[in-house]
């Protein structure tokens, strides 16, 4: 076989497998495809578990053989197109990229649990690595895909509320155990016991295995219990105003040109088509002007071979207004 020839297998192969391409038929199916391999995979698990399916122990097996197979097939088949998705790193490096990335070390560990059940018990625990496989869901459903984004742009603010949740938690912990230690030292026996309690409390879980009995140890109850619900609504208010801000993202990014009477404003996101784009490329297949580019603080009034990044705002003109 030429070298042409391979290199357009090779990129035919690569747009196949990739996740998300709306616009290839065979990719969509391959997409659904795998995410029906990985949905049967987890449920094989799932059954496996019943002793009552005992019986049926050789078929699962078997179809567990099948649907590992198929992840074998798909990893070596990722591993051989990764300088595809890393076009500016050398083919071994990009391979490396790709074994460190988080779908790389997900698909090694779905595979690993298959060859090693009978070994230690931390490569049967991997079994629930295989769960993990299910983000892949998250290239065909918007709803999925919003609720990552989210926490990747609200890491920062989320990360300081856990960081509060810790403080508070050590703090409470040590406060009950230095008021319930000599009460009950059967029950707060150490530090990490205060610990278990701490986050039952200010979680507002509320166990009951362990509470205090002494009044100042009821005291500090009554004011985690508050604390608690406190610290839940923070990171939860955190990612309700990330939703927001996402979905009226994504009502510009979907809005039809035709639906644009004179100008509007489509944000360019992740998924966007018009992502790489030059601005006379999309001039040209959307039939609109693009007056301004709104980039990060910047204003920019754009030429035809500017290039259109994600996260721009273009400010826009359809070009089939009735005249």
């Amino acid at each position: 076989m030429s070298e042409n020839k391979t290199k357009l297998m090779k990129k035919r192969i690569f747009d196949i497998i990739q996740i998300g391409n709306r616009n290839d038929i065979i990719s969509r199916l391959f997409d659904y495809f795998i995410v029906a391999v990985i949905i049967l995979n987890i449920t094989i698990v799932f059954l496996g578990t019943f002793d009552e399916l005992a019986g049926y122990a050789r078929i699962f097996r078997a179809v567990e053989s099948v649907t590992v197979v198929v992840f074998c097939v798909e990893y070596i088949l990722r591993i051989w197109t990764a300088d595809l998705l890393y076009p500016d790193k050398t083919p071994v490096k990009a391979r490396l990229k790709f074994l460190r990335s988080f779908d790389g070390i997900v698909d090694l560990l779905t595979i690993l649990p298959f060859f090693f059940l009978s070994g230690f018990i931390v490569f049967r625990m991997l079994r629930v690595v295989r769960i993990l496989h299910l983000f892949r869901v998250n290239a065909h459903y918007d709803s999925i895909h919003v609720i990552t984004t989210v926490l990747i742009e609200k890491k920062n603010q989320i990360i300081s509320s856990v960081f509060i949740i810790i403080v508070l938690m050590l703090a409470s912990s040590l406060g009950i155990y230095s008021a319930e230690h000599e009460a009950q030292p059967e029950v707060f026996r150490n530090a990490f016991s205060g610990i278990w309690w701490s986050v039952s409390t200010l979680l507002t879980v509320g166990y009951g295995d362990i509470y205090p009995v002494t009044v100042i140890g009821k005291l500090m109850a009554i004011c985690s219990a508050f604390l608690g619900v406190g610290v839940v609504a923070i990171p939860t208010g955190i990612i309700s105003a990330g939703f927001v801000e996402q979905y009226t993202k994504k009502q510009y990014s979907d809005v039809r040109f035709s639906d644009i009477a004179e100008i509007g404003e489509v944000l360019v996101d992740k998924k966007s088509d018009f992502k790489n784009m030059t601005v006379a490329e999309s001039s040209e297949k959307y039939n609109i002007s693009i007056l301004v580019i709104l980039r990060g603080e910047l204003t920019v009034v754009p030429n035809e071979n500017m290039r259109i990044r994600q996260n721009d705002i273009l400010i826009v003109r359809s070009d089939k207004i009735d005249k």
